[in-house]
């Protein structure tokens, strides 16, 4: 079912939702308004048959997004983003959520965003290890672009010196996981309703976090600091019914990050780099980690005489927990090519690899997408894992090669 949050769930989003337009004028007449959003259709098709009985081969999905904004006269902004999604095959994938619910006030020198809304810290493009405020949506997608929206205040203060960021969040979101019908999940079923916490008040743990980002000639630096829930949950083996199941434990984390990006004619060099500790590792030990990514992007403008610009990409990754790293990315590299027509019709390919360096797993994507006209637009994404051993997070992968399009239309 799309609605099967329980009732104290829907309290919170109802109110998150609503307060920062409790101050909102009341005639439209006041400012300005803008609709948008977009509906589409998408389709994933696997090439091989499934590793568990209870997948399919393929499946449909439609999908929405509208967004409001209000802009009264004296610079505050209003803004409500609601997403939805049906999925033919999982269950779990059909979904809806508030993406934003947020006002924006200016106060003096300080702007505060009150209510629901996304926040992104990163610069590299294969992770963005440091991008914590926000919970992934791990069932829109496996490479944990997409997120759900954050209940926060969020206060930010702008000066020729740099801009500090503060955030106080009250309210915390549960990942998303695919369930026993959905591909591209682990080999055990994640049973999320027996998740746990670390902190005796669960969801409601308050999360603080700061940030100061600046621009020093060429370098783009930020700063960042997190106290609270940890957005990436320890999976722990249960038994439950007499079956062996993962259950989510989320702990309490401290986490220092880094984001840098130096940017010189046609080069752009970035790196994340993040110390946590308080999460577990493989072996379910707690102790304090590094994780980097570090790398280029090298762009060779209007190449072959044409429009079009070919953007080289490079990264090394590393976790210093290596092979106790629950995630992949513990000692790889990432290279990959992105071109950008520069056309009328928006025309972007990108392809990369991720190559694990300790052993012989790879990942392969290519994702792609064009504008048919000011409307439609199509996007085509495929993915390919290649060569994982065992002992690799991706090993309950290796069926779930797939192509992936979408028809998206916009207004």
């Amino acid at each position: 079912m799309i609605f099967r949050s329980s009732l104290w769930r829907q309290r919170i989003f109802v109110i998150a939702g609503l307060l920062p337009f409790l101050a909102a004028p009341p005639a439209a007449a006041d400012g300005k308004d803008k609709l948008s959003g977009e509906f589409g259709i998408e389709g994933r098709f696997f090439f091989r048959n499934p590793l568990f009985s209870d997948q399919q081969r393929a499946s449909v999905s439609l999908f929405g997004e509208v967004e409001y904004i209000h802009e009264s006269k004296n610079g505050n902004r209003f803004t409500i983003t609601p997403f939805l999604r049906w999925d033919s095959a999982d269950r779990r994938r059909t979904h809806f959520d508030l993406r934003e619910a947020v006002g924006l006030f200016l106060i003096g020198d300080f702007e505060l965003r009150l209510g629901v809304t996304k926040v992104f810290w990163g610069v590299t493009e294969s992770v963005h290890l440091v991008d914590i405020i926000n919970q992934t949506d791990l069932v829109e997608g496996i490479d944990g672009e997409e997120k759900l929206g954050q209940p926060m205040v969020y206060l930010s203060l702008a000066k020729n010196w740099g801009t500090i960021d503060l955030f106080y969040l009250p309210y915390f979101r549960e990942r998303t996981f695919p369930g026993s019908g959905g591909r591209l999940r682990p080999g055990l079923d994640i049973v999320t309703r027996k998740r746990t916490f670390e902190s005796s008040l669960k969801n409601w743990h308050p999360d603080f976090a700061a940030r100061y980002s600046h621009s020093f000639g060429k370098f783009d630096v930020g700063l960042s600091y997190f106290r609270g829930t940890s957005r990436d949950p320890d999976l722990l083996p249960s038994l439950l019914g007499g079956k062996l199941v993962l259950r989510p434990e989320y702990p309490l984390i401290d986490q220092v990050g880094l984001t840098t990006q130096y940017t010189t004619g046609a080069w752009l060099l970035k790196l994340e780099g993040l110390y946590r500790k308080g999460q577990r590792d493989a072996r379910a030990r707690r102790r304090g980690y590094i994780a980097s990514a570090v790398g280029f992007e090298y762009t060779f403008y209007s190449i072959f005489k044409t429009r079009g610009d070919l953007g080289v990409l490079a990264e090394y990754l590393y976790d210093s927990r290596q092979r106790d790293a629950p995630g992949p990315f513990q000692n790889d590299y990432f290279v990959g090519l992105r071109w950008t027509a520069n056309d009328t019709a928006d025309t972007t390919v990108l392809v990369g690899l991720i190559q694990d360096i300790n052993g012989s797993s790879r990942n392969i994507f290519i994702e792609a997408s064009r504008r048919i006209d000011d409307r439609f637009k199509f996007e085509i994404e495929a993915r390919i894992f290649m060569n994982p051993t065992r002992r690799d997070p991706i090993f309950n992968l290796r069926r779930d090669n797939f192509v992936q399009m979408k028809l998206i239309y916009s207004f």
